[in-house]
């Protein structure tokens, strides 16, 4: 099987090279214990996971764990909230995974029902990216999703390219199950992506949504159409 979970399925591509460490989320429980917003499996999360955003900054900055020459954080940009001192970014290579907001929020729906455009990162990723261009005085790199499912080599491939970093076939194929770097939320959201070893076949039309959640859509997609423009 394969997966529609990119952002999750690009996780497991990378950690698939043989030569990077991944990490999941590094941000969740320091976001929920600064907001005190109710996810699912929000106590075991903070339990389990570094809630110190200045902690997990410097850990995200620092030594490459398991002695690899690569490090994919995945970063979700709800997590980061003001709160949060974004300057470790100045130290990292961001790239910036983008998707159709009507496909975002049909997916996210599924698990959590009537999601706020706050909780669904447009905006905070649009905010970002510009963030990031000011540091470095250029656009960072964008990919879309949608380019992804359509042609998973290629598209890995220019990323890699973009990147300076060489692609490799092990990129595109990942043993199905959990992932002992898996975040503890896993079990809640991760549930099709751990059916799959591989990306998914191109996406089809645009969901049908309700009026409320095509209210949303038409919020986000601004947002989205914008850093659209910078995809490789």
């Amino acid at each position: 099987m394969k997966t529609r979970n990119l952002a999750t399925a690009m996780m497991y591509a990378f950690a698939a090279r043989g030569d990077c460490a991944v990490w999941d989320e590094p941000f969740y429980a320091a976001y929920l214990r600064a907001t005190g917003i109710d996810h699912p499996m929000r106590d075991a999360i903070i339990a389990a996971h570094d809630p110190d955003p200045a902690s997990v900054a410097a850990a995200c900055t620092g030594p490459i764990p398991q002695e690899q020459s690569l490090f994919y954080q995945k970063h979700m940009t709800l997590h980061m909230i003001p709160e949060i001192d974004r300057g470790f970014m100045r130290n990292l290579t961001n790239v910036f995974l983008i998707r159709h907001p009507a496909r975002v929020i049909a997916s996210y729906t599924k698990k959590r029902e009537h999601p706020t455009l706050a909780d669904i990162g447009f905006v905070q990723q649009a905010e970002l990216f510009d963030q990031v261009a000011g540091w470095t005085g250029t656009a960072p790199v964008v990919i879309d999703s949608a380019d992804i499912r359509a042609d998973p080599k290629g598209a890995l491939t220019r990323l890699c390219a973009a990147l300076g970093i060489p692609f490799t076939e092990a990129m595109l194929h990942w043993p199905a199950g959990p992932k002992p770097y898996d975040g503890v939320w896993a079990p809640h959201w991760y549930n099709a992506v751990h059916a799959s070893t591989g990306f998914d076949d191109p996406e089809a039309a645009l969901p049908d949504l309700p009026p409320d959640a095509q209210a949303l859509v038409e919020q986000a997609l601004p947002h989205y159409e914008r850093l659209a423009a910078f995809k490789l």
